[in-house]
């Protein structure tokens, strides 16, 4: 006993809590070499991804002769607005404008209203049936009928040539509805809902009073996505419109794009100025259309982080 005893008092003391130092432990040359290849094939990435995006922002503040030149690649040459003053006299472009912003805002609301809805019934699991429509809407994600059904079914409801035509068709997104449902299940306590349930409030008013304050996160998220989605749609609009006067403003901006292919009607001059015009307006379009976006996304980055982490399925 006393040898013990003896032992323990010539151990080194335990070092104090807190005041420990773990080692650092040092990267290998292979964990270096790994870092840096990483970073380059990063930045070559972010080139691929920037560069054009940036060349846009230039070529619309060159001159057309410039840009057909091939001069343009890391600033602008020969500064020209006219682009511009050109873009903002045409009257298509902002008809376009505001059909896209009718457009875009009737879609939204109707689409978050009917997602956030049935991904609420389908999150309950007192919902008869429900397995059964959790496969209906699972089957729409992998098969669809085509596209001369898809006209079809809009053709015999009246609605070629109409705004329904765009707002109506892909109204609810089965991946949204199925972020929302997980939203449901894993963010709103059950224990809300009984107490709701308890003070009489009948499912109508359970949703509205209780379910749709409480759920802003997931009405952020699926505002976001139906707003850019249907902000940047245009094939709809090519299939089902023939009025120009309805046309959105990607639309006009393809007819913009591809102005610059013809090659028929008038004399040369004629053709090679207008060749120059399409040419020139098709950046300074690009930039008009993608402009209230770009401003936007900073504000609502974060939704896009939060809607990858609701969208974490799971039944």
């Amino acid at each position: 006993m006393e040898d013990i005893l003896q032992e323990q008092m010539n151990a080194p003391a335990a070092p104090a809590p807190g005041k420990s130092k773990a080692k650092k432990v040092k990267d290998s040359k292979g964990d270096r070499v790994y870092y840096i290849i990483t970073y380059i094939v990063l930045a070559l990435l972010a080139l691929i991804v920037l560069y054009p995006l940036y060349f846009v922002v230039i070529a619309s503040f060159s001159s057309a002769d410039a840009v057909l030149a091939g001069k343009v690649y890391l600033w602008p040459v020969d500064i020209d607005f006219s682009g511009y003053t050109k873009c903002f006299e045409r009257t298509d472009i902002w008809i376009g404008y505001g059909n896209t912003i009718w457009y875009t805002a009737a879609y939204t609301v109707l689409s978050v209203g009917f997602t956030l809805a049935a991904a609420w019934a389908l999150s309950r699991k007192t919902l008869p049936f429900r397995k059964f429509f959790m496969i209906f809407f699972t089957i729409t994600m992998f098969f669809g009928g085509g596209l001369i059904p898809f006209y079809n079914v809009v053709s015999d409801l009246g609605m070629l040539n109409t705004p329904w035509a765009i707002i109506l068709p892909g109204t609810v997104s089965a991946w949204n509805l199925f972020m929302a449902k997980t939203f449901f299940q894993t963010g709103v306590p059950d224990s809300i809902v009984e107490a709701a349930e308890l003070d009489g409030a009948n499912r109508a008013r359970l949703f509205v009073s209780i379910i749709v304050p409480i759920s802003a996160p997931i009405i952020a998220v699926l505002t976001l996505y139906y707003a850019i989605g249907q902000w940047n749609s245009y094939f709809n609009a090519m299939i089902f419109l023939d009025d120009a006067n309805m046309y959105p403003l990607q639309l006009v901006l393809k007819e913009i794009l591809t102005a610059s292919e013809s090659t028929t009607g008038g004399s040369g001059e004629t053709i090679l100025e207008q060749f120059r015009l399409a040419n020139q307006l098709k950046y300074v379009t690009v930039i008009v259309s993608s402009l209230p976006v770009l401003l936007l996304y900073p504000f609502v980055q974060k939704y896009f982080a939060q809607g990858v982490l609701v969208g974490s399925l799971k039944d």
